[in-house]
C-alpha cells in the first residue's frame, strides 16, 4: 500500500467540502410546522383555523382567542414514538425512538366581559406553549455496495487542491488515508484505497451502514390578544416567540466484511451538530359567524426570524488489513447565522350543527423557496446556499380536515391532514408529502375536561448518503410517527 508522509491540515473547512454547512434542509426542518397541541387540537387534524377557543388554536389563528367565555388553562404531556424502515440496495433495516415531553401549556383570561351585550362582547389575553415539531428518530442504513464509495465523494471534491490544502472533511480522510493523491499527479488529484490510490480498478463489494440518531424540537411561546364583537365577530394577534433545538448525529461505516477489498478493512466516518435558536413572529387573523352554524376564518403568519448557533464537529478512524489503524478529526467550529422561514397563510370553515357535532376543513399555503439564510456574527455570505433554496423548494399546501361528535358529556373526534412537497419537480424529493390521520375522544364538564389523542404522520423519502452521482444509489426511508397526548384543563 503507498503511503507519504502525513501532513498536518489546518482544521478550517470549505463550505463546498463539508457536509456540514448550513443548506436547504437545514432552512426546510426549522420552517415546516406541523400539528402538535392539545389532544383535542391533534385528534380534529389541527384543522381549527376557523373554530378557536383552544389554546393550541392560538397559535393557528389568533382570532379564536376572542371565543373564549371564562378564565381556562390546560396542560398537555405526550408520547412520540417514530418507527423508521429502510431499503438500500435491496436490504432492509428499521429503527424506533421513543420520546415523552409536552406539547402544551397554557392560559387565557378575560379583560373584559360583558357577555350578551352588542359592540365589544369579550377582550381576551391568552398564553400557550405549542411544540411545533418533533425532531427525534433514530435511522439505520445498511446494505453491499458494488460500485461506490464515500471516499469517491471526498477524492472528486478534493479534485485540483493540492494535498496540502485539503480542509473539511477530505482533509481528515486524507491524513487516515481513505483516499491519497494519485502519482504522477502532482499532489492535486485523488484516489482511494478502493483502487489502491489510482493504481488498479476500483473494487468495491464493502457494507456500507449508517446510524442517524437526531434529537430535539421546536416550539412556540405564544401570547395572544383576541376580541368578540357581538358574538359575531373575532379578531386576533399573537406575538409569537419560538425556539428550535436540534441535535444531528450520524456515523458513516464501510467495512470489508467479505474481504474483497486488498488491504482494507474498515473506515467510520462521524459528523455531529448542534443547533439552538430564537425566533420572532407576528401573526393577525379574524373570524366571522355570518349564521349561527358556520363560521369562517382566516389568518397570515409573517416569517420567523431565527437568530441561531450552531456547534459542529467530525471525525474519522480507518483500520488496514496491516493492522494498522488511524483516527483524526477537524477541530471543533462555531457558527452563527439568521435564518427567515417563509411566511404562512390560511384560510378555514367549519360547520356547527347545534350541540351534535362540528365539522371543518383549512387550507394553507407557505412559499418555501422564500427561506432566506443570512449573515449573522460569522459575516459568511449565503448566496449559494440561498440560490439553492430558491432552485429547489417551491410553494407547499397543507389540507387540514377535522370532526367532532358530541354524545352527552363525552366527544368523539377524527381528523386527516395532507402536507405537500416543498421540492420542485425534478428534485429527487419532489414527491414527499406527508399524510396525518388522527382521532380522539374527550369527556367534559362545566368546569374541567379531559382529552385524549392520537395523530399518526408518515412519509418516504429519498435519502442520499453522499454526493456520486450516478453511482450512488439513495436509499428508501419510512417514517411511522404515531403520537399520543393527553390533556387536562379547568374552567373558572
Amino acid at each position: 500500500m503507498k503511503k507519504q508522509i502525513l501532513t498536518t491540515i489546518t482544521a478550517l473547512s470549505l463550505l463546498t467540502i463539508s457536509l456540514s454547512s448550513q443548506n436547504l434542509d437545514d432552512a426546510l426542518r426549522y420552517s415546516r410546522t406541523f400539528n402538535y397541541g392539545t389532544a383535542r387540537f391533534m385528534a380534529m387534524g389541527g384543522a381549527f383555523t376557523s373554530l378557536g377557543a383552544d389554546l393550541s388554536a392560538i397559535s393557528l389563528n389568533p382570532a379564536g382567542t376572542g371565543m373564549f367565555r371564562s378564565f381556562e388553562m390546560a396542560f398537555t404531556p405526550g408520547l412520540l414514538y417514530n418507527n423508521t424502515s429502510t431499503v438500500f440496495n435491496a436490504t432492509n433495516s428499521t429503527d424506533f425512538k421513543y420520546h415523552f415531553g409536552i406539547n402544551q401549556a397554557g392560559v387565557v383570561s378575560n379583560l373584559i366581559s360583558n357577555q350578551g351585550s352588542e359592540g365589544l362582547t369579550a377582550l381576551n389575553f391568552a398564553y400557550s406553549w405549542n411544540r411545533t415539531n418533533n425532531f427525534n428518530e433514530n435511522i439505520n442504513i445498511t446494505g453491499i455496495s458494488d460500485i461506490s464509495s464515500m471516499a469517491d465523494y471526498w477524492a472528486l471534491s478534493s479534485e485540483g487542491t493540492y494535498y496540502k490544502n485539503l480542509r473539511g472533511s477530505a482533509g481528515i480522510a486524507y491524513d487516515v488515508w481513505v483516499i491519497d493523491t494519485i502519482t504522477g499527479s502532482g499532489g492535486a488529484s485523488y484516489g482511494t484505497v478502493f483502487s489502491n490510490y489510482g493504481d488498479n480498478d476500483p473494487v468495491y463489494g464493502q457494507t456500507i451502514r449508517r446510524v442517524i440518531s437526531n434529537e430535539g424540537y421546536s416550539g412556540e411561546h405564544a401570547f395572544s390578544i383576541g376580541a368578540n364583537i357581538s358574538d359575531k365577530y373575532f379578531f386576533g394577534a399573537t406575538l409569537g416567540i419560538n425556539r428550535l433545538k436540534y441535535t444531528g448525529h450520524y456515523e458513516h461505516l464501510e467495512a470489508d466484511y467479505d474481504n474483497v477489498i486488498p488491504d482494507f478493512r474498515n473506515f467510520v466516518y462521524t459528523d455531529h451538530f448542534e443547533a439552538s435558536g430564537t425566533g420572532y413572529n407576528l401573526k393577525m387573523g379574524f373570524i366571522v359567524r355570518p349564521m349561527e352554524i358556520l363560521r369562517i376564518g382566516a389568518a397570515f403568519h409573517t416569517p420567523t426570524v431565527y437568530r441561531i448557533r450552531e456547534y459542529f464537529y467530525d471525525q474519522i478512524s480507518s483500520e488496514f488489513d496491516d493492522n494498522l489503524t488511524y483516527n483524526n478529526n477537524n477541530e471543533p467550529k462555531r457558527y452563527s447565522y439568521t435564518l427567515t422561514t417563509p411566511f404562512r397563510a390560511m384560510v378555514g370553515a367549519s360547520v356547527q350543527i347545534g350541540k351534535l357535532a362540528i365539522v371543518s376543513a383549512d387550507y394553507e399555503i407557505s412559499d418555501y423557496a422564500t427561506a432566506r439564510f443570512s449573515k449573522a456574527s460569522d459575516d459568511y455570505n449565503y448566496y449559494n446556499e440561498n440560490q439553492s433554496i430558491r432552485n429547489a423548494l417551491k410553494t407547499a399546501s397543507v389540507l387540514r380536515l377535522g370532526g367532532e361528535f358530541r354524545l352527552n358529556t363525552f366527544y368523539f373526534r377524527g381528523g386527516y391532514g395532507l402536507y405537500g412537497s416543498a421540492f420542485k419537480g425534478g428534485e429527487i424529493n419532489e414527491d414527499l408529502s406527508y399524510n396525518a390521520i388522527s382521532f380522539g375522544l374527550g369527556f367534559r364538564q362545566q368546569n374541567m375536561y379531559f382529552d385524549l389523542g392520537f395523530a399518526n404522520i408518515s412519509n418516504s423519502l429519498q435519502y442520499l448518503m453522499y454526493d456520486d452521482e450516478p453511482y450512488l444509489k439513495p436509499a428508501t426511508v419510512t417514517f411511522t410517527r404515531n403520537s399520543f397526548t393527553a390533556t387536562l384543563g379547568f374552567k373558572f
